[in-house]
């Protein structure tokens, strides 16, 4: 599909066609830009995210395949180029999707956009989710509490009745109820037909029209895969599998059970909350018996294999071997951290020191990139790009680097932040920031050192299994005159636990003196600041209804060292998760202009003084 733009010519999906480097010239700012050069020599270009950090934050844009800046880095976030020739990009707390050529298709005015699938994607606003099209209208005529993906035309949704009871149906292309809100859940449509629970102990196979195709007497079925459905005949009860028309296939004996792919199915024999994975066919005979921490089929006929690190705390995770899930044989020994899905003969994997691909056969795949670090490999285009540890880059197909991600961020000449890496053992890692270019280099080692103990990096054992994993980064929050405030956030995972817990604070330096500052700094000396302070937050938590979330009687005031940071107009006040509200909503956060406090403030001090010379 071609289509005229403002700069060259775009051609679906995420292609641009511009003149080839050689034709073009370098624009003013040292990017080229869509478009530029005489016209002659056309080639289509993909375009690439890319990330940069600078004083705003880390801001998005697009390179091109040979890892030329494209499009400007400016957004808050920046997806891939979807089929449609559309991307999902961010601008401050709203999103949008944006053209190959730069332009907006559709301006950000959504709290989120999902992914399209049949030219329809899931929207957020203020009250719920919505279906757009790729021209951002909105197709249904309301909000929902939750919609699927589409799926064979349709796509699951949920709302409340009454008594606050959720309840499932399908909406059609049009963002219409095809099959109204009335099951208690429901699988997305294939071929045709989805899987619905009607109640408590009964399920029923549905056609496009909501009529039933079949009834299942059971507290627990599956979706429809291969012609089978994994099912639980009592509840509580063991699992096995019945067909398209109910009969019993496989009789229950499995613990867990999941749908068939190309003839294979992972069943659980552990009781209670225990792995003990293993392999079936359609018959029920094993084509790997239930010896393992985990299985994961793969695709293209193969799995990757889960050995307990520790077999008295399987939950700690696994190594992963590379097996054949036609006939069961190991490929490989168990000396991989991760194993991805199969896509045209190869797969994405890591030791934990190294991510590569991996063949079918479990060998290495010649001239492939082999990145430092824990993620993932996927090509995009005519690039691998590698997701790992936290960072973006990308590669030809010859294992060449084009592009890497950094957080280094030019500050007033000389002065920069250059980002340090620790990684002490496999599941401990940390980005944290150091200064260059300070005049005074006993300051700047000082600022280094307190930065790097604010970052969390600290001695960790490094051949030692930890019974938790924990990765940090850093980000510039704010710059101005002397000022830079740092961001440096933290994840905790406990092994096994629900979730982690994740950990922020603000390191305000002055970049001349290398002064740490505290939110004492801020105001007049033997000032009543944080009883000031505590009576503002308490104010906006009862008359702002953004903040209903708020614990009842869980705020109890500001601290002389609450967790603080600064911007150019305002103070804010934030605290950690489950101190004042549910974890869902992260560090609630509290600004506080300082025109309302402008009689405590110590103008006069040097931290006031330190973003406020001009």
């Amino acid at each position: 599909m071609w289509g005229n733009g403002t700069n060259g010519i775009w051609v679906s999906p995420g292609y641009w066609v511009v003149p080839a480097a050689s034709e073009r010239e370098t624009s003013r700012n040292g990017w080229r830009t869509p478009g530029e050069g005489n016209g002659h020599n056309l080639r289509a270009v993909k375009l690439y995210p890319m990330a940069v950090m600078t004083t705003s934050g880390t801001k998005w844009g697009y390179m091109n395949d040979r890892g030329a800046v494209f499009i400007q880095p400016h957004f808050d976030s920046a997806a891939d180029f979807q089929s449609n020739g559309l991307a999902v990009v961010q601008v401050g707390d709203l999103y949008g999707l944006l053209k190959p050529n730069g332009e907006f298709a559709v301006k950000p005015q959504f709290g989120f956009i999902n992914d399209f699938h049949e030219g329809r994607a899931v929207a957020y606003v203020d009250q719920g989710s919505v279906v757009i099209d790729e021209q951002g209208h909105i197709l249904t005529s309301q909000t929902y509490t939750y919609i699927g993906t589409y799926s064979d035309g349709l796509a699951l949704f949920s709302k409340t009745d009454n008594q606050s009871n959720y309840l499932y149906g399908y909406l059609d292309l049009k963002g219409q109820e095809a099959i109204p809100a009335q099951y208690k859940s429901g699988t997305d449509f294939k071929k045709g037909k989805a899987v619905v629970q009607v109640n408590d102990r009964e399920h029923a196979l549905i056609g496009h029209d909501g009529k039933r195709l079949a009834t299942y007497p059971y507290p627990r079925v599956g979706e429809l895969s291969e012609g089978l459905l994994a099912y639980q005949a009592e509840p509580n009860g063991k699992m096995g599998y019945i067909d398209e028309q109910g009969r019993q296939v496989i009789a229950p004996q499995f613990t867990y059970a999941e749908a068939f792919k190309d003839g294979r199915a992972v069943v659980n024999m552990a009781p209670d909350y225990n792995n003990e994975y293993g392999l079936i066919d359609r018959t029920g005979k094993w084509i790997m018996k239930p010896l393992y921490n985990s299985i994961e089929l793969l695709g293209e006929q193969r799995a990757s294999i889960g050995e307990a690190i520790d077999p008295e705390q399987p939950y700690i995770g696994s190594k992963y071997a590379l097996a054949d899930a036609k006939n069961g044989p190991l490929l490989t020994g168990f000396q991989y951290a991760s194993i991805g899905p199969f896509e045209k003969g190869l797969a994405s994997a890591s030791d934990g020191k190294l991510t590569f691909f991996l063949t079918r056969d479990g060998h290495l795949a010649p001239h492939s990139p082999k990145v430092s670090g824990n993620g993932t490999l996927n090509w995009v285009g005519s690039l691998i790009k590698a997701n790992v540890d936290q960072r973006l880059s990308y590669y030809d197909r010859w294992g060449k680097l084009i592009w890497r991600q950094t957080a280094n961020v030019a500050l007033t000449p000389p002065l920069k932040v250059k980002e340090g890496k620790y990684r002490p053992n496999k599941d401990y890692f940390v980005y944290y920031p150091q200064f260059a270019g300070m005049r005074n280099i006993r300051a700047q080692q000082a600022v280094n050192r307190k930065l790097k103990m604010m970052s969390q990096v600290k001695p960790v054992p490094a051949n030692t299994q930890l019974d938790y994993s924990y990765s940090g980064d850093y980000s510039v929050a704010f710059y101005k005159d002397l000022l830079l405030v740092l961001e440096l956030t933290g994840y905790n995972y406990p092994f096994g636990a629900a979730h982690g817990s994740p950990s922020k604070v603000y390191a305000h330096v002055n970049t001349k003196t290398g002064q740490f500052y505290q939110l004492k700094d801020l105001f007049k000396p033997d000032s009543n600041y944080a009883e000031v302070l505590g009576r503002i937050v308490g104010e906006q938590i009862k008359n702002d209804p953004q903040y209903d979330y708020v614990f009842p009687d869980s705020y109890k005031g500001i601290s002389p060292d609450q967790p603080f940071y600064v911007t150019e107009h305002a103070l804010h006040l934030y605290f950690n998760p489950y101190d004042i509200g549910p974890y869902a909503v992260g560090f609630p956060t509290f600004r506080i202009p300082y025109t309302e406090i402008e009689t405590i403030l110590n103008k006069q001090g040097s931290f006031w003084k330190s973003f406020h010379q001009s």
